[in-house]
């Protein structure tokens, strides 16, 4: 199983902070509002102006000229993020030319407003990044990731290749094997040399924890951030109470073992989500498919004993399909509230950015997504936006035949 290894810098809130070009003042009344705290607004206003989010609730003054959206029947939420996606496929160059404005455009229907590249080519996510930050391309903003090994290497290279990749401006680094049950001596030594070079360039450290075994090693070595629920045994609430304790956030991922139907072929014969057999040819799998039961189950053990627990789907397929899976996986464990939570502020918190999204609140960027039933009621309402805003910036308006 791959162990993710990366590094998150304290700049990201000032690289997000200010409000993008095409950002206009808004306001979206008679709507539901899910603020994203545990608040629920049955019919409110909310306000944009330049960007970000002016007020929240009844009777808000509208900003001279401000568009005016009538949002009766409509329930807003905060811009879902997706703290783990792998976004670039194949030859970076050539899927920047020939698929990034279509798989950007699918990520913005689907509702995504924040993506965080789990891993894949530093350079191609360094450029798409900056094509979406210039305008050049619409679509999510894009938190950029690149690889470093914690096999075959030493302490010094490890330290050497992470500072290389820190100055190129990357700050989530590396994707690795590591073996799950437990990491090697080798791999802990190489994993808490990088962690302590974390400390000199300022970052985080982010590690794939896929057994109970791993993520404890992890914890013990000082890395804040784990991107798996773990998938290889039985997480304790003594092991859960250590993670809690030692302030690690965690993603879920939770749908690594659920079978998949119809992304890959449409002949409903389940697959993993590479598109392989499930549940025979499972990544590193334990064997038929109790990598589902374990996630599920470990992920309300870690949220029960007081874990930050936010929202991954550690996926590169349809981003509708992929947000699908992880939420109807979720769901067994999870109520809606509950889910609201973990995709909203805990994954904000993930990602380092809980000033400026996660939450519909004033200050907060205007990141919104908005549907025509109440997600409250299911997580099925979740998959059908009609209206998406961006940093205040209208990114996608189905009402009405509008796009």
């Amino acid at each position: 199983m791959q162990a993710l290894v990366a590094i998150v810098g304290g700049v990201l809130c000032a690289v997000f902070a200010a409000a993008p070009a095409a950002a206009q003042d808004l306001v979206i009344s008679n709507a539901r509002i899910i603020v994203g705290n545990g608040t629920v607004i049955e019919s409110g206003a909310l306000v944009v102006r330049g960007g970000r989010i002016a007020s929240v609730g009844a009777g808000a003054p509208a900003p001279a000229g401000a568009r005016q959206i009538d949002g009766r029947g409509l329930t807003l939420m905060p811009g879902f993020i997706d703290g783990h996606r792998h976004i670039i496929s194949g030859n970076a160059d050539q899927w920047l030319k020939d698929q990034a404005a279509t798989r950007m455009q699918e990520f913005l229907e689907a509702g995504y407003t924040t993506l965080l590249a789990g891993g894949g080519p530093a350079e191609g996510n360094l450029e798409l990044k900056r094509r979406l930050d210039a305008g050049v391309l619409k679509g999510p903003r894009v938190i950029p990731a690149a690889q470093i090994n914690l096999n075959n290497t030493t302490p010094e290279q490890a330290r050497a290749e992470m500072r290389r990749l820190a100055g190129l401006g990357i700050r989530f680094i590396g994707e690795e094997n590591i073996n799950p049950k437990p990491p090697t001596p080798g791999q802990i030594e190489n994993l808490r040399a990088i962690v302590d070079e974390s400390k000199n360039v300022g970052a985080l450290v982010m590690v794939h924890a896929v057994s109970p075994q791993a993520m404890v090693a992890a914890v013990d070595a000082g890395v804040p951030l784990l991107v798996h629920t773990p998938h290889f045994g039985w997480v304790t609430n003594e092991e859960a109470k250590k993670v809690a304790a030692a302030g690690v956030l965690n993603l879920s991922t939770a749908a690594f073992g659920v079978p998949l139907f119809d992304v890959f072929s449409q002949d409903n014969v389940p697959t993993f989500r590479d598109g392989k057999r499930w549940p025979d040819d499972i990544l590193d799998g334990d064997g038929r498919g109790q990598e589902a039961g374990y996630k599920t189950v470990n992920a309300r053990t870690l949220w029960d004993n007081g874990v930050v627990y936010g929202f991954g789907t550690d996926t590169g397929y349809l981003p509708l399909k992929g947000l699908a899976q992880e939420l109807k996986a979720l769901n067994l464990m999870f109520s809606m509230k509950d889910i609201v939570k973990l995709m909203g502020p805990n994954t904000a918190a993930f990602v380092q950015m809980s000033r400026d999204i996660g939450s519909l609140e004033p200050g907060k960027l205007a990141d919104i997504v908005a549907f025509p039933a109440n997600p409250l009621d299911g997580y099925w309402n979740m998959l059908n936006a009609v209206v998406v805003i961006k940093g205040g910036d209208i990114v996608v308006d189905k009402r009405a035949g509008r796009r």
